[in-house]
């Protein structure tokens, strides 16, 4: 990840809305996602709201849309977060590499 896209990405977690609905993303796991109802449920947040949040999200690749059927589900980008991770702490642990991979259970518990 470079300077611009982890800017990109930190501008797009700096407000409290789209920071609740990537971690709830992140809670719901890889393999599902949510469709933006439930989001706005679980949030309580009004649909337009959402709306917005949910496309500067995309924008900073932190989330991506997936269509299915009428639906529309969201899902966290792991590998997205997991750079930007290594990103913010690639000088850590005096130089050596460390171990800050995030890897949901889902995807942990596959062979």
């Amino acid at each position: 990840m470079n300077t611009k896209h982890a800017l990109e990405a930190l501008a797009a977690l700096a407000q409290g809305s789209r920071l609740a609905v990537f971690r709830l993303l992140v809670q719901a796991g890889p393999d599902g996602g949510m469709v933006a109802s439930k989001i706005a449920e679980a949030l309580s947040l009004p649909a337009s709201s959402l709306s917005f949040h949910l496309k500067e999200l995309t924008r900073a690749n932190l989330i991506s849309p997936r269509q299915d059927g009428r639906f529309i589900f969201y899902t966290a980008q792991f590998d997205t977060m997991n750079d930007l991770l290594t990103f913010l702490t690639d000088n850590c642990c005096s130089g050596l590499p460390c171990e800050l991979t995030c890897v949901p259970e889902s995807v942990a518990a596959q062979p």
